[in-house]
């Protein structure tokens, strides 16, 4: 079912914070910027521009909000559960995992900007009409986390952006489209549906985050720039794959829950099983998340192109590091839509700890 959204014009939304202070405190008129204006003022500095890229943001900017919504209403609208079906991994699909799904290709498709989609829950690269022109494919999770949906706790949605390989007279997409390396992203980011609904992007100029207002109707700017910290004393690990690892790694940790004389350690374990959700702390807080490869799963569980590659970006935007274990992830070139890779991400200083045990 597609719901109806209520947009509220800017200056409509400063009057209702006037006049409900308690609904919003407004500290400065940095937090009165809503997403669509922050996008409008990024895409200004680009001489080149032609508003195209710009329109493809609001588009997913509303297929998130719908998505929220639902996510808000799932216990009492009949949308939490497992459906008959699986996706190409094996894995039983939520209702919730095809609806969101579904609400993205629907509100993408409507600016014919976007001529190819990649998503965990399809088997094929979905092709978008006969449109040559349409300059941009995007390869997305629609709900990180979905063994955590009937739960309440924090689910999400990651996306990625490339732009078309060869835009010639008489080419259209391809599969070379889709499997690009992560560097080539012009944009990537993550929706956080928690306490708040959360929206952080960068399109390769620093990473903002924005906290949606369901009174309004907007996305509202709340961090500009956000910094990994340099060395933090977290770590995110499924515990229960201890021995399935490797022994380099399985030495990392025993070093890491060691506690030392001047009190770094032990790190303190913190472990969401939402990938984004674990991301996002660590992007404020610091310190390494390890998904790595296993006796049962030895090229990893995660996916390169639609969970890996944008968060990577994202987080190397905001100073931090990504690899496989041997390699930057934004350099792996891809050769199939749903290729897994392990993955070591955190805070500079920690990652440069994790590599000499990784060596």
């Amino acid at each position: 079912m597609f719901v109806n959204v209520n947009f509220t014009n800017f200056n409509k939304a400063i009057i209702l914070l006037t006049n409900n202070k308690n609904q919003m405190e407004v500290n400065n008129t940095e937090r009165l910027t809503t997403i669509d204006h922050h996008i409008s003022r990024e895409e200004s500095m680009h001489p080149t521009a032609t508003g195209e890229f710009t329109s493809l943001l609001h588009d997913l900017a509303l297929a998130i909000r719908i998505i929220s919504r639902e996510v808000r209403r799932a216990g009492i609208n009949d949308i939490l559960g497992l459906t008959s079906t699986s996706n190409i991994h094996g894995e039983k699909q939520q209702k919730l995992d095809q609806y969101a799904n579904d609400i993205i290709k629907k509100a993408m498709s409507q600016g014919g900007h976007v001529c190819a989609f990649a998503s965990e829950e399809d088997d094929e690269v979905t092709v978008v009409g006969k449109d040559r022109k349409s300059k941009y494919i995007i390869l997305f999770d629609p709900l990180d986390g979905s063994s955590n949906i009937s739960i309440n706790v924090t689910i999400g949605t990651i996306f990625g952006v490339y732009r078309r390989i060869d835009l010639s007279p008489g080419q259209s997409c391809s599969i070379s489209d889709v499997l690009q390396p992560g560097y080539k992203l012009i944009t990537a980011g993550y929706a956080l549906y928690g306490s708040s609904t959360l929206l952080v992007y960068s399109t390769g100029n620093g990473v903002h985050s924005f906290t949606y207002d369901p009174t309004i109707g907007e996305f509202l700017l709340n961090k500009q720039y956000i910094r990994v910290p340099k060395q933090g004393s977290w770590y995110s690990f499924n515990e229960g794959n201890y021995y399935l690892v490797d022994e380099k790694v399985r030495k990392y940790l025993d070093y890491i829950k060691t506690p030392s004389e001047d009190k770094k350690r032990p790190f303190t374990l913190r472990y969401i099983g939402t990938l984004i959700a674990d991301l996002h702390r660590l992007l404020h807080y610091g310190g390494v998340y390890l998904y790595p490869g296993t006796t049962k799963n030895p090229n990893g569980k995660l996916r390169l192109i639609y969970e890996v590659n944008p968060l990577a970006f994202i987080l190397e935007q905001a100073g931090g590091r990504a690899t496989d274990g041997r390699r930057r992830i934004l350099e792996i070139a891809p050769e199939d839509i749903h290729q897994r890779t392990p993955l070591f991400m955190g805070s500079p200083d920690d990652m440069d700890l994790l590599e000499s045990f990784l060596k």
